[in-house]
């Protein structure tokens, strides 16, 4: 009997993935003269997403039209199936939006601007919690414009996620906080995720990027140049190299032979080496195993990958741009 007859099940190929949260498409945004964003594609995910670029890359900009603060001038976006702009009122309650300054009354009091803020949600986070959680219980009662920027960055990340949004923007979340309240930040982002909550993260931290997020794309001149998991990036760019102390004058001509086509070794100092090629775990116990049989020890043996910062620097440059 064929197993696409009426009524017999066709076999599963697994569960179906899960549609993006956001997928833009040939994004252009031009100001004058300038174009900011220039045909720019992305497709984000369920779970965290570090947008990375240098100043001027247009990912404020490219951010702020997924937000509804900007129209773009060529291109589709859609965030949660549904455009910023014309179904604006429809992801309003689904959409939470830290921005880097402003959005908030300057003579209004922490607290009471926060709770506004749940009350607009129908289950909204504890506010209490939230408060203590973020380190605000001190100055709940001080106006905004009196808040120092680390207080004022941190209420502004409270009234993104208090109404507990599918999807959250943050704009550089931990940008000015001192090392408690950045981990505690970091902590929220997790429990965010794992509770369900997607998010769309812009930092200059590489670190923040590698500890948060499932994918990274990375922003340069209006184009996204990059996209993948952290590890995939960092992989892509790996220096393939293994480094080895040992006894110097070691024959590095008999340990290249005894390493695939292409690999390359030489002793950078004395005592010291360096081994270049497909670095694997069989690559790695091709090393190793020359050593013993030529009875050296090697001490201090590592394999080099590159960072996300060398991934970043590599794509984009490492010139200043103002």
């Amino acid at each position: 009997m064929r197993s696409d007859q009426p009524g017999i099940p066709r076999p599963s190929s697994g569960p179906e993935p899960a549609a993006p949260v956001l997928r833009i498409e040939g994004l252009v945004k031009r100001y004058g003269t300038k174009t900011a964003v220039d045909g720019l594609d992305l497709v984000a995910a369920p779970g965290v997403t570090a947008v990375l670029g240098p100043n001027g890359a247009g990912k404020t900009t490219t951010i702020e039209t997924c937000e509804g603060y900007r129209r773009p001038d060529a291109g589709r976006v859609r965030v949660l199936g549904l455009d910023p702009l014309a179904d604006a009122a429809r992801l309003r309650p689904r959409v939470g939006v830290m921005l880097q300054s402003g959005g908030v009354y300057s003579g209004a009091r922490a607290e009471e601007m926060l709770r506004h803020m749940a009350k607009l949600h129908a289950r909204p986070l504890d506010v209490p919690a939230l408060i203590e959680r973020l380190g605000l219980a001190s100055c709940g009662r001080t106006s905004y414009r009196r808040l120092s920027g680390g207080q004022q960055q941190r209420l502004a990340l409270a009234m993104a996620v208090v109404g507990r949004p599918e999807l959250v923007f943050l704009d550089e979340p931990t940008a000015g906080l001192d090392p408690q309240a950045r981990h505690a930040t970091w902590d929220l982002v997790r429990e965010l995720r794992a509770d369900g909550v997607s998010v769309i993260l812009t930092t200059h931290h590489m670190e923040e990027a590698e500890q948060l997020s499932d994918e990274v794309a990375i922003v340069d001149r209006g184009k996204v140049v990059a996209h993948g998991s952290p590890e995939e990036l960092c992989r892509s760019g790996a220096e393939n190299t293994l480094r080895f102390t040992g006894r110097p004058g070691l024959d590095m001509s008999s340990l290249v032979k005894a390493l695939p086509p292409g690999s390359e070794a030489a002793e950078t100092a004395p005592g010291t080496y360096r081994v270049g090629g497909a670095v694997d775990p069989r690559f790695l116990a091709t090393v190793t195993s020359w050593c013993a049989q030529n009875g050296v020890m090697p001490e201090g043996i590592a394999v080099e990958r590159h960072t996300l910062e060398d991934v970043f620097l590599e794509l984009t440059g490492k010139e200043l741009r103002a």
